[in-house]
């Protein structure tokens, strides 16, 4: 098994005769590797409903960690979540991540982290798994079809608010943990796990955790996250992220609102002054307008283009998904392009003027409007601080407003790119095949996940994104699901990514030192 000790009485064996046994008893480990599959993936199949109804005891938890009110049912998830990974026989620690202040003054605790460790094999990876289960607001009035604190299946698909983002991931990996220990096998890997409970709200205190927990990560190889979707019905690996550089642009002409009938015509108006500065932003092309803004984004290569043209993508059934009639793009690979790879501008909404139903004759005293650009790698958040803010007073300067102007950026987070050629990815798709029978499409995330650079700065390891969940699942939105086919096989497909990313990290090791032969490459998985 991976991880045995060889007998004493093979240690004066010279490195030839090693050699020689190596080959002899590779397709005996290559038979073993492969039945040993066979038999977790039979467990699994055999015990999916056991799985399913630990999704359906996560899920009736309503673990929302914006609502305040909610913030007990959030502990308990955490707490059920710890001891659901004792019983694996890890062990687990609690970490106190601090106080949240509420908008009345107020403070309560924000939940604790969980780090938790099984297995400390010197002689094997030491894989550490990222997830959390807290949630986003769900209320069956916002446009639910089922409650969504009760998982119900239909044609399938197994509906409820965290059954993709972020509770069925987390409980598809401990189900392939206790796979392999139902069936009394060893585990390849060593495993870790880091487990928080607000990162629907911005993971507070997450870095801070990562800075005083530096011995934690000290021995951790490889870090693992699956907290995205796949991009079509195929599997997926995510290797980028792009960022996000959120602004508020407030223009603020007094210190009252006004009646447009006594002063419409007569003063400048700080919503007419937002209006212009919003459109000089981006062009109806979805263009960014501002200067400079694309001078460090890097030039698409021939080889580059090439991994648009081979990835499963229908933008019809995008089209459908989204109920979007037309995109700004007609082929797949500028629809592509320009969701990861290239910077985005959206413009999201403006505060202080009227936005309620009926009709309101007011000139507002002060408007906020509210955009973001999503970077990618080489773009860097100062100098688009910068860019942003210089474009916007030239443009508020041409309007000739006495009116005041303040541009803020209220969040500024990294895009995440990885080596695709690092020991995980290959461990993944070689398990990925073995499970779905295809080779995975790699993919980005036009979308920001700060977590993946957060963890790749401070723990300097190498980050991996590796989603089980469907383009359709719906996380953040009505009728989140995952569909049961994708959590079981899901299952399957980390039990599979154990073994195999042990095998990769062994070959790693053996490249770097021939001499140093494990005894799990002599007498086989």
């Amino acid at each position: 098994m991976p991880g045995q000790m060889m007998q004493p009485s093979f240690l004066h064996c010279s490195f030839s005769a090693i050699l020689i046994l190596q080959l002899i008893m590779l397709p005996f480990g290559a038979d073993a590797s492969e039945k040993l599959l066979e038999d977790l993936f039979l467990y699994i199949d055999a015990h999916q409903d056991d799985f399913v109804q630990s999704l359906k005891d996560w899920v009736a938890v309503p673990s929302d960690s914006s609502d305040p009110q909610l913030r007990e049912e959030l502990n308990r998830m955490v707490q059920i979540t710890a001891e659901r990974i004792r019983t694996l026989g890890a062990t687990v620690q609690q970490v106190d991540m601090g106080m949240e202040t509420l908008h009345g003054g107020q403070t309560i605790p924000f939940p604790p982290a969980i780090l938790a460790q099984l297995g400390n094999d010197t002689d094997k990876a030491t894989v550490c798994f990222y997830g959390h289960v807290d949630v986003q607001p769900a209320k069956k009035e916002d446009g639910w079809k089922t409650d969504p604190y009760t998982i119900t299946e239909i044609n399938g698909n197994l509906y409820g608010r965290g059954a993709t983002d972020n509770k069925g991931p987390i409980l598809a990996w401990i189900h392939a943990i206790d796979t392999y220990q139902a069936l009394k096998k060893d585990i390849p890997v060593n495993l870790k796990f880091i487990i928080e409970g607000v990162e629907e709200t911005g993971s507070p205190g997450l870095e801070e955790l990562l800075k005083g927990h530096e011995d934690f990560f000290s021995d951790v190889d490889y870090i693992v996250i699956s907290d995205n979707v796949w991009l079509s019905r195929k599997p997926a690996l995510t290797y980028g992220t792009r960022g996000n550089a959120y602004f508020f642009v407030e223009v603020e002409s007094g210190k009252k609102d006004l009646h447009s009938g006594t002063f419409g015509g007569i003063i400048h108006e700080s919503m007419r002054d937002l209006v212009n500065l919003l459109a000089s932003l981006v062009d109806t092309s979805g263009h960014i307008l501002i200067p400079g803004i694309y001078d460090d984004v890097v030039p698409l290569t021939k080889e580059e283009n090439e991994l648009y043209e081979n990835i499963d993508f229908d933008m019809e059934e995008l089209k459908n998904n989204t109920e979007v009639n037309t995109f700004l793009y007609n082929t797949k690979e500028k629809i592509l392009q320009h969701m990861w790879r290239y910077p985005s501008l959206s413009i999201h909404g403006i505060e202080g003027g009227f936005a309620g139903v009926g009709t309101k004759t007011v000139i507002p005293s002060k408007v906020i409007g509210k955009f973001s650009i999503r970077q990618v790698p080489n773009m860097q958040i100062p100098v688009v601080e910068k860019l942003v803010k210089k474009h916007l007073e030239d443009v508020f300067a041409k309007l000739n407003s006495p009116n005041k102007l303040t541009v803020s950026l209220e969040i500024g987070a990294m895009p995440w790119m990885a080596n695709v050629n690092d020991p995980q990815y290959e461990a993944a798709k070689i398990a990925i095949r073995k499970v779905f029978g295809v080779t995975p499409d790699m993919i980005r995330d036009g979308s920001t996940i700060p977590l993946a650079r957060t963890f790749q700065d401070l723990t300097k390891k190498k980050i991996m994104m590796l989603p089980i969940g469907g383009a359709d699942d719906g996380e953040h939105s009505q009728n989140e699901k995952i569909s049961r086919s994708n959590y079981i096989q899901g299952t399957k497909l980390f039990a599979s990514f154990f073994l195999e990313l042990s095998k990769v990290h062994e070959d790693l090791l053996t490249k770097s030192n021939p001499k140093n032969v494990k005894i799990t490459q002599l007498i086989g998985s």
